[in-house]
């Protein structure tokens, strides 16, 4: 009997590697959580607004055959293998006995975050594939019950997170390819459209919330994150209703924790403060994209790769460069947004070495420019040619892709006066002239930029916006 059994006492559903059983449930209070005054709300979310700037991390058993089955590369993102691959469940859950991340180094992978300038990390507690990265007690589908490591990943992280003072979140997926309680399609066009969409049991839909609640209360409970970011939520079976309830669930285990859109039907839209037609969620999620413009009061938070794929796969060498991911994270924060920037391990526990690369370079433009993007909101200006405008009380920081040949730089009419201006640099700032008129405002730039990514110039307002 497995220790899941002896604990619960339960039905026992068997399904692969794991056992089933469901513990009794705290009810959600009656507090409808989206109708929070706006004040609360603010206070909520202050420091995501602030940290503007976070790591992803797909990490799991897709790492072992990182892109590659039965000697075939298999098209598609790392992360779907078990889908691209039309792998059945018995044939991909023994990819838990050659899980073994010996190299894993929690205070390694959370120093290349933080060097980075990266406030927070959401790591995959449990993806498509239904296997977790901590020791659950309602299943054995985990890292410290499944596997040879059997150490449990989100702990280790949590704790290093705790000491380095990054926060700690969580991904987790609605969709679960392994659960007895889903299945694929047998109408399906193909075997990905088939996972992609699967179907659920309609008896065993109830149990299968219970044990997805379960699995939260354990996250929440012994790890305490700060967000919960769902996803998989886009199969028919689940509702908008579903999704609320979901979010009033883990709101009244943790009242201040933050939750993305898709704990509804918030698929890589913009909808989540709580307005429109009662979408569930506290911002938006769009996913390998850059919104046009932000929306004014809509949180966002646009998460990317650096290469094609988010689970480690091992072909795949289409990296970003070091600039594109900074112009990136400044185009993003100009338009009121955060940035959520994908790693995906290798299955020792190893962070591939071209992202560490980008992250350092990263690392050292924050190290000279955080200030224009640490607690800034969106430009007041459309975006000009030469780059993007970011804004704080009292300040307005004009971020410069490309250097201006003549050495002007011309910005729009402020109704603010403006004291000084600086050029920041790294060691000092160096201060700038400044012409100010009801046309515009001009700034006589030195010949060269100091960098060759971004280079900020920094306006000090004599009163604020």
């Amino acid at each position: 009997m497995t220790r899941t059994a002896i604990a619960f006492m339960m039905i026992i559903f068997v399904s692969g590697m794991f056992a089933w059983s469901m513990p009794p449930l705290q009810q959600p209070d009656k507090t409808d959580y989206m109708t929070e005054p706006q004040v609360q709300r603010d206070m909520r979310m202050e420091w995501w607004r602030n940290a503007r700037f976070g790591m992803f991390i797909h990490w799991g058993l897709y790492a072992v055959p990182a892109g590659v089955w039965k000697d075939q590369k298999i098209p598609g993102i790392g992360e779907w293998i078990m889908a691209s691959a039309n792998i059945p469940v018995a044939e991909y859950a023994p990819l838990a006995k050659q899980f073994n991340p010996v190299k894993f180094d929690a205070a390694r992978w959370v120093s290349i975050a933080k060097n980075a300038g990266m406030k927070y990390i959401v790591i995959t507690s449990k993806h498509h594939d239904g296997f977790s990265l901590w020791g659950s007690n309602v299943s054995d589908y985990d890292v410290v019950d499944s596997t040879p490591y059997g150490k449990d990943i989100l702990a280790a992280l949590t704790k290093e997170c705790r000491r380095q003072g990054i926060k700690m979140c969580f991904y987790h997926s609605i969709l679960d390819w392994h659960h007895p309680a889903q299945y694929v399609d047998p109408n399906a066009k193909d075997a990905r459209a088939g996972h992609a969409n699967n179907k659920i049991h309609p008896e065993r839909k109830a149990e299968y919330v219970r044990y997805m609640k379960a699995q939260l209360k354990e996250l929440i409970v012994s790890y305490d994150p700060a967000v919960l970011w769902f996803d998989g939520e886009w199969v028919d079976w689940w509702t908008e209703p579903d999704g609320k309830d979901l979010y009033d669930y883990v709101r009244s285990l943790k009242n201040d924790i933050i939750v993305n859109n898709r704990v509804g039907k918030g698929r890589k839209g913009m909808q989540g403060l709580n307005k429109g037609p009662g979408y569930a969620g506290d911002f938006g999620t769009p996913e390998q994209e850059i919104p046009a413009t932000g929306q004014p009061g809509v949180d966002w938070e646009s998460c990317m790769t650096m290469n094609d794929t988010w689970g480690f796969k091992s072909f795949d060498a289409n990296w970003k460069s070091a600039e594109q991911l900074v112009h990136n994270l400044v185009d993003i924060v100009s338009k009121g947004g955060n940035y959520l920037l994908n790693v995906g391990p290798m299955a020792e526990g190893l962070i591939p070495e071209a992202s560490v690369q980008r992250l350092a370079e990263i690392g050292m433009w924050m190290d000279v420019n955080a200030e224009a993007i640490y607690g800034t909101t969106a430009s007041p200006f459309a975006q000009p040619k030469w780059g993007r405008f970011t804004k704080k009380p009292g300040f307005l920081f004009a971020h410069v892709f490309d250097w201006p040949k003549d050495g002007l730089l011309r910005i729009p009419a402020l109704k603010q006066n403006i004291s000084k201006a600086f050029l920041l640099t790294a060691g000092s700032s160096q201060t700038l002239q400044v012409k100010q008129s009801d046309s515009g405002i001009v700034v006589s730039l030195p010949d060269k930029a100091p960098s060759t990514i971004d280079s900020v110039v920094k306006l000090e307002l004599a009163s604020c916006w």
